[in-house]
């Protein structure tokens, strides 16, 4: 499920609209990377933002653009040819290349599913997801997103029977209030937002449930751009990669580069810090401590849930009865060895 942010400035927000009617996609000339974003910046963009504030970009001799969030998913502007790269996850880069959209994976920024099932921490009558059977679901219409947290429920022992509201970033809120059961917090952003409000969330992890593992954060790329100008590309996904290994190593530096980058984007600073320190901790480094790596075993896990369900179809609408080859979904050609 994507992952929805709060706490940014309105002003911040109209100047990104500003920025991207200024910069029309359309016009990009062959030297520029378009890097688009899936919402308004957050921890989520950190190695972004780092390899710009750190030159990184620069030192590879990269002309790269940032496109701000917009209601067009990045996928969707990468397969237009309106972005190189843009940020998305394994779940929505799996329905749009089942779809049909030319874009892969070529770096996973986070190993492990980053959102959890979030319901108000002194909920008693909670204590498993078995228990949210004939609950209200604050949710956010993103597809898959009620099928997987039924097969959760339902792996907890429960039927997986619960009512769905779509009510986008209002979910929380409502959770807060009480409007409604549960939601699904980024567990790095809203879960450290419940506890600055004095509403914290008691989470309840997929994996914790025989649900499998997911790259929270992936980064598409044009695989038509990738294969005419695979230098600059390499290029860019190592700058990127480096990027994201700092905040990784250091998330005090990376923060502070998210906010420098975005000065009065973030009304609560801390929150940005505590973020950047607990995705570097539990989510950012494979095995190996390395960030960026992606394997075969974890995209096919929920991948192959998605099509086994029958939620994928195919750019004519229909449902796919032939189950894609995961392993064309991601590359890690293009990360530093």
């Amino acid at each position: 499920m994507p992952f929805r942010r709060t706490l940014v400035s309105a002003a911040v927000a109209v100047a990104a609209l500003s920025m991207l009617t200024a910069c029309s996609a359309g016009s990009n000339d062959s030297s520029t990377i378009r890097f688009a974003l899936d919402w308004t910046p957050n921890t989520n963009h950190t190695g972004f933002f780092v390899a710009q504030q750190e030159g990184y970009f620069k030192d590879a001799g990269l002309d790269v653009q940032i496109l701000p969030y917009n209601n067009t998913s990045p996928d969707t502007l990468i397969d237009s040819g309106n972005a190189e790269f843009g940020v998305s996850f394994q779940n929505s880069a799996t329905f749009a290349k089942a779809g049909g959209a030319d874009i892969v994976s070529v770096m996973a920024p986070l190993q492990h599913w980053a959102t959890g099932i979030g319901v108000r921490a002194d909920r008693t009558d909670i204590a498993t997801p078995k228990d949210l059977d004939g609950k209200t679901y604050a949710g956010f219409g993103d597809a898959g997103e009620v099928d997987t947290l039924k097969q959760v429920i339902i792996n907890a022992g429960g039927k997986g029977d619960f009512k769905n509201v779509t009510l986008g970033t209002s979910a929380y809120d409502a959770v807060y209030s009480g409007k409604a059961d549960f939601t699904v917090p980024f567990i790095a952003w809203e879960g450290i937002e419940a506890q600055h409000n004095k509403t914290p969330f008691k989470i309840f992890n997929y994996t914790d449930y025989g649900f499998p593992d997911a790259y929270a954060i992936v980064i598409d790329g044009s695989q038509k751009w990738l294969k005419d100008h695979p230098d600059q590309a390499r290029k860019f996904v190592q700058a990127l990669q480096k990027g994201y290994q700092l905040a990784a190593d250091n998330p005090a530096k990376g923060a502070q580069d998210l906010i420098d980058a975005n000065s009065g984007a973030f009304t609560d600073e801390a929150l940005v810090r505590e973020s950047q320190q607990m995705l570097a901790d539990k989510y950012m480094k494979d095995a190996n401590g390395k960030v960026g790596t992606q394997t075969l075993q974890q995209w096919t896990g929920y991948s192959r849930l998605l099509y086994q369900h029958g939620l994928l179809v195919d750019q004519s609408g229909k449902k796919l009865t032939t189950e894609p080859d995961w392993s064309t979904y991601f590359t890690d050609d293009y990360l530093a060895k």
